[in-house]
Formats: structure tokens, sequence, C-alpha cells
């Protein structure tokens, strides 16, 4: 593929762009993107790349007015994370916390992290969650004196505990 701009040197730097739904590729050689200034590191965060443009940004807005927020920890700033594209320690979450919750929301199906489960563990913790909160619906309703749900939940509480397997993921209990 040839370079967009000259139009004689293989292209080796392919860039693309979406703005308002429709995707832009440019495909250029190494001379014209360093003429274009796209060779150069600092033009683009690291942090911006990975995460969306802006990412840095928004973390650099939970910072009070004219001051850069630093780590009490590690000292890591936001200029470090703009430059990285991670934070240095655990305690960098608390620091840059209110300007990292919107990031991660965007690349992430959520803030906090579940990892990997066996399939039997997760289906026990699936089964001690609904009783948990059939078991905090019982107790409401018994203090509204409903004995009717009350009865009801309390009859899905010993049915899920004599079988487990009735549990079904998403739904209400």
């Amino acid at each position: 593929m040839l370079c967009m701009i000259c139009q004689k040197n293989e292209a080796t730097v392919h860039l693309t762009d979406v703005k308002d739904g429709k995707l832009k590729k440019v495909d250029v050689c190494a001379s014209c993107a360093k003429a274009k200034g796209l060779d150069d590191p600092t033009g683009f965060a690291l942090a911006d790349l990975l995460m969306g443009l802006g990412a840095s940004e928004e973390v650099a807005a939970s910072a009070p007015e004219g001051e850069e927020l630093a780590c009490p920890a590690c000292g890591f700033t936001q200029a470090d994370f703009k430059k990285a594209g991670r934070l240095g320690c655990p305690e960098c979450y608390q620091t840059f916390g209110e300007g990292l919750a919107g990031v991660l929301k965007t690349m992430h199906k959520g803030t906090r992290h579940m990892g990997k489960v066996p399939r039997g563990l997760k289906l026990g913790r699936e089964v001690q969650e609904r009783i948990q909160t059939m078991q905090r619906r019982l107790d409401e309703a018994i203090a509204v004196e409903n004995y009717e749900e009350a009865a009801r939940l309390r009859d899905q509480i010993k049915a899920l505990k004599e079988d487990p397997s009735t549990v079904v993921t998403g739904g209400t209990p």
C-alpha cells in the first residue's frame, strides 16, 4: 500500500479516525509521518491511545484548579499517568479516583474487578447472594406485616437451599 501523501513510498504508519460515526483511515510512509509530527511520542499520550482520546484530561480535571495531583504513597503524578497509561501503586486509585471512574467505565463493563471463577464456585456464590437477597426481602415483608409475601419468600428460600440448581441468574427472586 502506497503512502497517501507522497504516493511513492510504502505506507508503514496506519491511523484510523472515527468522527460522527464515519471511519477515516490514513496510511502514510515513515518520512511523511515524521514530517507531519506523527512520530513524536509526546504527540500522543499512551493513556489517550489506550483509553480513548481525552482520558488523561478527564483524570487531570479531577484536580483542584491550577494544581497537579500527586499520589502521596508513590509520588505518581497526572503527567506520569498520561505518559505511561497506567498508575504507580494501589494508592493512586484513591488519589486519582474521581477522574478514573468515568475512564474505567468506558473501558470495562464495570469498575469492580470480578476475575475468573470456577463454574461450581460461581453457582455457589450466586445461590448465596440470591438467598441473602430473598432473606432481606423476607425480613422487610415481615416488618410490614405482608405475611403472604413472607410465606412465598420463605418457601422459595427453602426450595433454593434444598436444590441450588434452581437458581436462575439475572431474574428476580
